[in-house]
């Protein structure tokens, strides 16, 4: 089980990146429009820069959603191999059969 502060440290940073979506999208493309002037552009750049650095959803990390472990993630299913192969191993996946030979 992964240490309780890092898990909501990362619900905050995905509360943070919910909250700031809109906000850094219109500035981005302001940013990145060749149409408008250079110093709207860099103004943009600046409010960008200015917003909190954990509502950038690159700081988001997959973590396990039964563990809060962070390695060995698996997307699909969104959660470590380790609790993959707990519940594979209890039945409760649809489908997986622990392999056996």
């Amino acid at each position: 089980m992964a240490k309780k502060s890092s898990i909501e440290k990362n619900n905050h940073r995905k509360h943070l990146v919910e909250q700031y979506a809109k906000k850094r999208a219109n500035l981005k493309a302001k940013a990145l429009d060749e149409s408008l002037p250079l110093e709207d552009r860099f103004e943009a750049r600046m409010k960008l820069a200015k917003l909190p650095r954990n509502s950038a959803p690159n700081r988001v990390r997959n973590r396990c959603e039964i563990s809060g472990r962070p390695r060995a993630y698996y997307r699909k299913l969104r959660m470590s191999r380790i609790a993959l192969r707990d519940y594979g191993a209890s039945g409760m996946i649809p489908g997986l059969v622990k392999s056996s030979w």
